[in-house]
């Protein structure tokens, strides 16, 4: 499953979490106020279902009526009794059973005379008057439900024909433990079994499920409706289940190793359905060629599901995705619209190997298939997309995240021992996702390509059909490469947190000897822990002979080493870490690092190393090791910088400092400072695409104009409102990349009618991309009754209820004001957005957009306060790790504003 990453760093909605260090850092970090907020309530107790009675065929009929908004199921089991009981324990979630029985195997059958609720841990017992015998049987469940409005389950979602007329569609989400919501079931990853699927729907709707159809006939008691019956399923988990009923159109094509791929629209919408179906087609056969294993079904189905909280979801042969994930117009989508398609069908259909056909064995390994699966979207783009850059693109868009969260004290370790149900969504998070492909991203690159794919093989067809665990996957690389696999990744995996390397250098004759160690990174700063935890950390070192090339690997396995470099001129510079993959910081001595900058300014270090550079500076600034005037010094010297994703980096470092710098009275200096440095690249850019620019540049003057718009830039303000008006006036239309910058400008600089005409073409539409571009935007709006409106409209009718958060968010994300409303709004609204979201991790979203960006103390005992009264306990990590982050803002507020305050008055002196 993909959750929904616009909190990915080229979001514009999005606060980059501030992290700075307090001058006693043990002392103040556990002081009485973040004490509190890690408080954590007990773990509920947990037990695992019994295994007296499995599941080996699910025979499931569902009747869905979708004007009722209920359900009926039958259910008929074939299970295996492996020792005498008189009861059976299931799964049960909102749904009522009518009645039960059990036949054993040449035997009579046995009514269950109760049904034991246990509606906290979402199971049911049934009671048997006489011990059901070892051996096979068929257990017989009638049962009704609700089709819910949570988006999770088997749900309904809202749509409306092109005649205005609201439908609704029924569909399903059962990650991570939701299939108990639609039938009774054995809802535990490592119990698999196979599925005979039977759906009754009206005849005139599409109806979908994981199989291919392989009977239709009329429903004898009801002519309107049809009987559905789908072929039997590979043996499976329950949260891989799938069905969907609704209306839909649809495009279809055949990939080389002759698999049905069709990708599923809303009515009228099939031509943009066709880039995800490109890219789906192209995309079997690379996974069947890199795994060596094909693909195992007959058919894939992509469908478009209208509400959806997720990113998308991968159901084996049926995956859901957001509109916003699948579907793409030639016309009126941008270039990172179509590449967040592209790494979205990647990531759901590498789970159809790695997570489907071999699937964890229970929720504490979950990172294995994100974090596998948010790796390998990466090298499936790069194999369809080479121009995209899709590789540099990764360290700002997962790995500097990843390294951001880490390094709080409210992190939590990549494996996290997950009992409980209700604990499983906090860890589908930046860690699971982001953290575990940059580790798995470091592994690959320590094995190799060759051995890292012998190794996956061996992999996949050792547990294919069966249940795996991290160790398993280790055992199998480890075979293939001959390296210590387990003992290096443990150390990443099973600890929280990453690496400082510090290091240092001499020149012996024409040999470089470099003194290199390790601590424990934080977000406040050093600290001289005793027991200080250890990584196994490869390094890698190129010199300015040739930055592409490494000249040098070591396995860090000690607390520090000494590493000798032989014939190194001793006017070249050593890097450590090329390419950005190791994952952890780097702080070099101040001439190995003077050494380095003029890379910046001249090219010479490559961009994912010059963008790493810059990203290392900025976190030790924020954790108080160097001054944040330091590293807006170094930020000058891009201002030759041709590449969009360090300029996307340097982006969201400027917006993280301006939206610190929004808690003084010279907010407005630092957007001095943005424009001075945008300005040139701005220039040199223009705002009309030239002949031969690609993808990239798309992608580069989008944010640059929005960037130079939001920051006041006179001539780009001037040149938005003129697009802007002609745009409406449809007089010249706005080319889709640049309508994101120029919505945000003239809505940053704007008043009530700006507000108006915008809500005006949301309304107008009929693309959902155009509608979210809108709303994430909309909260830059700057008078406080118009932020009010923007609020309100957040929980209108108007918006879808996955994209209120992105709505609330833009808001806290635009101004201090804005935070101030979104989190007021928030608190009074908590109920129904509780409610709506309660359980899944877009409250968690919620919760960091709205309160991460505050930098006073006293917010972080009024958030924490707040959270006790109001319990989320999908969101218990989220709120510790926001309350850290507040006080860690307010701190480094403390210690550098008047540094910089200087710094950038001194930039506008004139000279002496």
């Amino acid at each position: 499953m993909l959750f929904f990453m616009s909190c990915r760093r080229v979001s514009l909605s999005v606060i980059r979490l501030a992290l700075p260090r307090f001058p006693n850092p043990i002392a103040k970090l556990v002081s009485p106020t973040l004490r509190a907020s890690r408080l954590m309530p007990e773990r509920r107790p947990f037990v695992r279902l019994p295994t007296d009675v499995y599941p080996v065929n699910y025979g499931l009929r569902l009747k869905p009526d979708l004007i009722d908004f209920t359900f009926e199921g039958k259910l008929e089991a074939a299970v295996e009794v492996t020792q005498g009981t008189n009861q059976i324990v299931m799964n049960c979630a909102d749904i009522d059973i009518i009645t039960a029985s059990f036949v054993p195997e040449g035997g009579d059958e046995i009514n269950a005379t109760g049904f034991n609720y246990q509606n906290e841990d979402e199971k049911v017992t049934l009671c048997f008057p006489s011990t059901l015998q070892k051996g096979a049987g068929s257990l017989k469940i009638d049962f009704v439900g609700e089709l819910n409005d949570k988006m999770k389950g088997f749900y309904r979602s809202k749509y409306m024909t092109a005649s205005g007329e609201i439908r609704y569609a029924a569909v399903t989400q059962f990650e991570a433990t939701d299939a108990r919501r639609a039938f009774p079931c054995w809802d535990e990853p490592a119990i698999k079994a196979t599925f005979d699927i039977t759906l009754i729907v009206p005849k005139d709707r599409i109806s979908l499920s994981n199989m291919n159809v392989v009977d239709r006939k009329p429903y004898p008691e009801d002519h309107s409706l049809v009987e559905v019956k789908f072929a039997t399923t590979p043996i499976m988990s329950t949260y891989l289940v799938a069905f969907v009923i609704g209306e839909y159109d649809f495009v279809e094509s055949q990939s080389s190793d002759g698999v049905t791929v069709r990708v599923y629209t809303p009515v009228g919408k099939a031509e943009q359905g066709k880039f995800a179906l490109e890219v789906a087609t192209k995309t079997l056969p690379f996974y069947k060629d890199y795994f060596h294993v094909p693909y195992p079904l007959p058919k894939i189905d992509l469908i478009a599901i209208a509400d959806f909280a997720a990113g998308a979801m991968e159901n084996w042969g049926l995956v859901t995705y957001r509109e916003t994930a699948l579907l793409i117009d030639p016309k009126n989508s941008c270039a990172s619209s179509r590449q967040w398609v592209a790494l979205v069908v990647g990531h759901e259909l590498a789970h159809q190997w790695f997570g489907n056909l071999v699937t964890m064995e229970w929720w504490t390994h979950l990172w294995l298939n994100e974090g596998f699966a948010s790796w390998i979207e990466y090298l499936c783009v790069d194999h369809c997309f080479p121009e995209y850059d899709i590789w540099t693109q990764f360290v700002s868009a997962d790995y500097t995240r990843a390294l951001d969260l880490d390094a709080l004290d409210n992190s939590h370790p990549i494996e996290v021992d997950v009992g409980h149900p209700s604990e499983v969504d906090e860890i589908f998070d930046a860690i699971s996702y982001s953290k575990g492909a940059s580790v798995i991203r470091m592994l690959h690159n320590y094995i190799g390509d060759e051995d890292f794919r012998t190794g996956m093989n061996a992999y996949l067809l050792k547990f294919q059909h069966k249940n795996a665990s991290t160790e398993d996957l280790w055992e199998c690389l480890e075979q293939a490469s001959g390296k210590p696999i387990a003992a290096v990744m443990n150390s990443w995996t099973k600890q929280m947190g990453f690496p400082i390397i510090v290091v240092d250098q001499e020149q012996h004759g024409s040999d470089r000897v470099l003194k290199i160690s390790q601590k424990k990174f934080c977000a406040s700063g050093p600290r001289n822990d005793e027991n200080c935890p250890n990584w196994m950390v490869p390094i890698s070192i190129c010199t300015s002979e040739d930055p592409s090339c490494t000249k040098m690997k070591v396995l860090l396995d000690q607390p520090e080493t000494t590493v000798n470099i032989t014939n190194v001129a001793p006017d070249h510079w050593i890097k450590i870490n090329p390419g950005t993959v190791g994952f952890y910081r780097i702080q070099y001595s101040s001439a190995m690092l003077e050494s380095l900058l003029p890379g910046i300014r001249d090219l010479t270090l490559l961009p994912v190393d010059r963008l790493g550079l810059q990203n290392d500076l900025f976190s030790l600034a924020r954790a108080g090791m160097i001054s944040t005037v330091e590293v807006l010094k170094v930020m000058e010297a891009f201002v030759n910088e041709p590449n969009y994703t360090v300029w996307s980096d340097l982006s969201c470092n400027l917006g993280v400092l301006s939206s610190l710098l929004s808690h003084t009275d010279f907010h407005e200096d630092i957007q001095e400072f943005i424009r001075d440095l945008f300005t040139p690249i701005g220039m040199k850019l223009g705002w009309d695409s030239k002949t031969g620019e690609g993808h990239l540049d798309a992608l580069l003057r989008g944010l640059v104009l929005g960037k130079l718009g939001k920051a006041g830039h006179k001539a780009t303000l001037e040149e938005a409102r003129r697009r802007f008006k002609e745009h409406v006036e449809g007089k010249q239309i706005l080319p889709a990349d640049l309508r994101s910058p120029v919505y945000l400008t003239v809505l940053k600089h704007g008043d009530s009618t700006t507000l108006d005409t915008m809500l005006k073409l949301h309304k107008q539409a009929d693309m959902q991309e155009e509608k979210n571009r809108i709303e994430r935007v909309l909260g830059a709006i700057p008078a406080p009754d118009l932020i009010q409106r923007v609020l309100n409209f957040a929980l209108s009718e108007e918006v879808r209820p996955q994209d209120t958060v992105s709505v609330i968010g833009g808001v806290a994300g635009s101004s201090k004001q804005g935070r101030k409303a979104a989190w007021k709004f928030v608190k009074d609204n908590w109920e129904e957005l509780h409610n709506r979201y309660q359980g899944g991790f877009l409250i968690s979203r919620l919760i960091k957009l709205t309160v991460d960006g505050f930098a006073i103390d006293k917010m972080a005992a009024e958030v924490k306060s707040f959270f006790e009264s109001h319990h989320a306990p999908a969101a218990e990590r989220t709120v510790q790790q926001c309350c850290e982050n507040i006080l860690l803002n307010a701190t480094w507020l403390k210690r550098d504003a008047d540094h910089i305050h200087q710094y950038l008055l001194q930039r506008k002196a004139p000279p002496v």
